[in-house]
């Protein structure tokens, strides 16, 4: 009689949740002593760091601060923000990452949705946080970050962050979490709606992508990686986490402007970094082009709106390297890569840009992607003609939108991720987006909802009719323009209008131009946005 086999399952030998916070602990026990973070006059090391995050962990606890509590924080790309990615899951909580673009409206807005427990901000928004704090339906704690480095008069008067992490131990137990499906960040997108919604993620996804960063990028040990990305736009892509992984080191900016990039990337012999459309238009147009001269090429990742192939020319020529992905903030901004063939490294410069304009194919850590015809599911033919929406499905794919399971049934229906863009697959495999299903404007990255603007539009009591759609820009990427139908007998200048928008929105979601004009529309008085979108091309 043969042997009955062993049970084989889980356990705590053979698995332990997956999670971020392991590489920041592997990094410093092996490279204590390796550069982390250079910002300005403040150079640590791993070790160091791994020890600031550790009390700000502790220091969170004594707050407080339970498992599942949500921390805010409001901070440029500075080593507090860094900082934050990985001593707020430690403790347990949530990191909700603000958007320093925001208006207090905008703020106050998620505070409450998402229930935040304490804020941590830097006290150059201290004005706009003041006023997003009247309008909180409970208190939360505050803790302010004073940058030695920037002089700012106004303050918040609040216990001030060194302090706050110099009250938490340095012995602090911290652990990984019992299940990596909790929630280690709450990122907030716009939607088709003014209110935007909580994307949540957890650990496992943040882990995989982390290192899909990786194995995509084809990421080095110690890299030296330069902060034009904001940290709170997806978690900076996961790169808080990817680099850390990679013992690297990374260089924060608080302001981006070419000068200050340049300056970056020869003090400190950057190989790597990240950035919307707009940082390539900064490094072409700053007058350090001419001279710039890298010890070895750049790799810069970028994603938005596909680089013209004039604008990818001139990164080559000044020694870049751009690899062009495409994601959103419900799969931990990139998952997919245009990912390149050796062989079409001997194609025309032309050939080449169209080849990276498109988004590609997964990451290997997203399991599908795929277009097909959104109600049936079924997947287009690999023609390079036929539209369909964008489809995702796998491990980083957000565990939903917090607090709206109706939006998150929506984004799940037919069991895949509908990202809302429409494309088409070639018959290489490789996906190119032609449109989008959802009116959103993406300029420099940051997504900016047409029915928000429309709606401020509205309010203005000379107009008539409204709508809002991408206009391409060189510069931006993209940018709102507005369309515009006065009220009989009203005359009104663009630029009042423009103003009127700038009173009551973040300055970055209003349009930049505006046509006053009868909106054309279809038989049954819909706005036919795709003919506004071809006159947005030319006016």
């Amino acid at each position: 009689m043969s042997e009955k086999p062993q049970a084989l399952g889980k356990n705590a030998v053979n698995y332990i949740s997956l999670s971020p916070l392991s590489f920041l602990k592997r990094t410093a026990l092996t490279y204590p002593n390796h550069p982390a973070i250079i910002y300005g006059e403040v150079k640590r090391n791993w070790g160091d760091t791994y020890e600031r995050c550790i009390r700000l962990a502790s220091a969170l606890r004594k707050a407080g601060v339970r498992a599942g509590d949500t921390v805010s924080v409001m901070a440029p790309n500075i080593p507090a923000m860094f900082e934050a990615h990985f001593g707020v899951p430690m403790s347990g909580a949530v990191l909700n990452a603000l958007n320093t673009r925001l208006d207090a409206a905008g703020i106050a807005f998620i505070l409450n949705h998402a229930g935040s427990k304490v804020l941590i901000v830097d006290r150059e928004y201290a004005p706009l946080v003041q006023n997003a704090l009247e309008h909180l339906t409970k208190k939360l704690l505050v803790i302010e970050i004073n940058d030695p480095a920037t002089r700012f008069e106004q303050s918040l008067d609040v216990q001030e962050y060194e302090d706050f992490i110099n009250s938490g131990s340095a012995e602090y137990k911290w652990h990984l979490p019992e299940d990596e499906w909790d929630s280690i960040a709450l990122n907030y997108t716009s939607g088709t709606t003014g209110d935007p919604k909580g994307v949540v993620y957890h650990h496992r996804g943040a882990y995989l992508n982390a290192l899909g960063n990786v194995t995509t990028w084809a990421l080095p040990h110690h890299p030296v990686y330069l902060w034009t990305l904001p940290m709170f736009h997806c978690n900076g892509w996961c790169f808080p986490w990817t680099i850390t992984a990679m013992a690297g080191t990374h260089v924060c900016l608080r302001k981006v402007s070419g000068d200050a990039i340049y300056a970056a990337l020869s003090d400190h012999q950057v190989s790597h970094m990240c950035g919307a459309p707009v940082i390539m238009g900064m490094l072409i147009n700053t007058e350090q082009a001419e001279s710039f001269a890298p010890v070895k090429t750049v790799k810069m990742m970028t994603a938005g709106a596909a680089p013209p192939a004039s604008v990818l020319i001139q990164m080559e020529k000044i020694g870049f390297d751009v690899t062009h992905v495409y994601g959103l903030t419900e799969v931990y901004g990139p998952a997919v890569v245009c990912a390149w063939h050796a062989e079409w490294d001997d194609l025309p410069v032309e050939k080449t840009a169209a080849l990276k304009a498109r988004q590609g194919v997964k990451y290997h850590v997203l399991e599908d992607f795929f277009v097909a015809d959104p109600d049936t599911m079924e997947p287009v033919p690999a023609d390079g003609k036929t539209m369909g929406e964008l489809m995702m499905r796998g491990n980083i794919v957000m565990k939903g939108y917090h607090q709206n399971p109706e939006g998150t049934k929506a984004a799940f229906s037919g069991g895949a991720f509908h990202t809302g863009d429409l494309g088409v697959m070639h018959p290489d495999g490789y996906v190119e987006i032609k449109d989008r299903s959802k009116d959103i404007v993406i300029s420099g990255g940051e997504n900016i909802s047409t029915i928000e603007v429309e709606g401020v539009l509205y309010h203005h009591p000379d107009v008539l009719e409204a709508a809002v759609v991408a206009k391409p820009d060189d510069k931006w990427g993209e940018t709102p323009c507005a369309f515009v139908t006065l009220r009989p007998g009203k005359t009104l200048q663009a630029s009042a209008l423009i103003a009127h928008c700038k009173d009551n929105l973040a300055h970055y979601k209003c349009p930049k131009s505006i046509v006053f004009m009868e909106l054309p529309k279809t038989s049954t008085g819909k706005i036919q946005k795709h003919k506004l979108r071809e006159i947005a091309k030319s006016c």
